[in-house]
């Protein structure tokens, strides 16, 4: 509107010669890009009857086709809006759907689960996405306190329908078997059947790394089951100790071609102690120059936090390390054995 009132003072305060009312087709074109159908018509007319009204001050403006032009540009515009109004719409049905599905596939975890503190982080790499090939899940079962990490090779829908297959099998086999090996042939099993249902030209190549711990109750260890993963970061009383496999375990979907041979380690876990786990997006996260972000460094000096601020304090650094740009997904998940155990009051 400012645009309109603004061409037409300038039509009347400078020479015709000039001709600047030849722009007013221009307002209701722009509007298009912001405005409703009807206000984008509305101020078409308004550019058309600012033309009639120069055209009784100045005779010889060329009205009639400066008019015909707001005409099929308002005409051209309010379509335009129009088909804009209902790609948004779209979106947002779209953006909601996926926004019901993240929660459904990578629902929020509790802040505790039996004696063990809990919280995790994920992040897409692009800003419109939701959800991507990234994955994690605890669960407190019979065995203690259980949990995933992985990341599916590709992006797309292929590797999240690949991750939800995953995830939605080990809310199940948690709870059914009782040792971790049962846990990662069932997810095998899963991965194997999902990627047979829905084939792709990926197939060959589409496989997972994941990343399987049990806290036992009151046991003071975890047991690991890395089958490819980056390896979890240990602190205990401000030293950091990267905890690599002793062997290594194939990653899902691919031991039918290396074997199934899974190798569980026993490491101590004593209260105070805080647990990273992490996705390669992590430790893949360049800086303008191309470094690499030094997480083990970075883990070494950090101050005692909850799961929360480590988490925290993990992303707004990786952000400012890469600039903003985040090239991949990140999970991750921090989990602490608290060194004093919190009572539960009766309600």
């Amino acid at each position: 509107m400012f645009l309109t009132f603004l061409i037409t003072a300038l039509a009347f305060a400078t020479p015709r010669e000039i001709a600047i009312s030849r722009l007013l087709p221009a307002a209701p074109a722009l509007a298009a890009s912001m405005w409703p159908v009807l206000p984008t018509i509305l101020l078409g007319t308004c550019c058309l009857l600012a033309m009639l009204g120069l055209s009784l001050v100045y005779t010889d403006l060329g009205t009639p086709y400066t008019s015909a032009a707001i005409v099929a540009v308002t005409l051209a515009a309010a379509y335009a809006s129009h088909v804009r109004l209902r790609r948004e719409e779209a979106l947002i049905q779209i953006r909601l759907v996926a926004d019901t599905a993240q929660k459904v596939l990578m629902r929020p975890l509790p802040s505790r689960l039996e004696d063990i503190e809990i919280e995790s982080l994920y992040v897409a790499a692009q800003a419109q996405a939701r959800i991507g090939g990234d994955f994690y899940e605890a669960a407190a079962t019979p065995y203690g306190v259980r949990l995933l990490l992985g990341d599916v090779r590709g992006k797309g829908l292929s590797a999240v329908g690949a991750a939800s297959a995953v995830i939605s099998c080990f809310r199940e086999a948690a709870h059914d078997e009782a040792d971790l090996r049962g846990v990662i042939h069932r997810l095998e099993t899963s991965i194997t059947r999902h990627s047979a249902a829905f084939p792709a030209q990926d197939m060959p190549e589409r496989f997972a790394t994941a990343l399987l711990a049990e806290i036992p109750r009151g046991g003071g260890q975890v047991r690991l089951l890395n089958c490819g993963h980056p390896p979890p970061l240990l602190v205990r009383r401000g030293r950091m100790r990267v905890l690599e496999p002793t062997a290594p375990s194939p990653p899902l979907h691919l031991a039918t071609l290396i074997g199934d041979r899974y190798r569980i380690d026993t490491v101590a876990f004593a209260p105070g102690d805080q647990l990273l786990l992490y996705t390669d997006g992590v430790t893949e996260t360049r800086d303008r120059t191309g470094d690499f972000f030094p997480l083990q460094d970075w883990m070494r000096g950090q101050d005692p936090a909850s799961p929360p601020g480590l988490l925290d304090r993990l992303h707004r650094d990786l952000l400012r390390f890469s600039g903003g740009r985040l090239n991949d997904d990140i999970a991750a998940l921090a989990v602490r054995r608290p060194e004093h155990r919190v009572r539960e009051h009766p309600a």
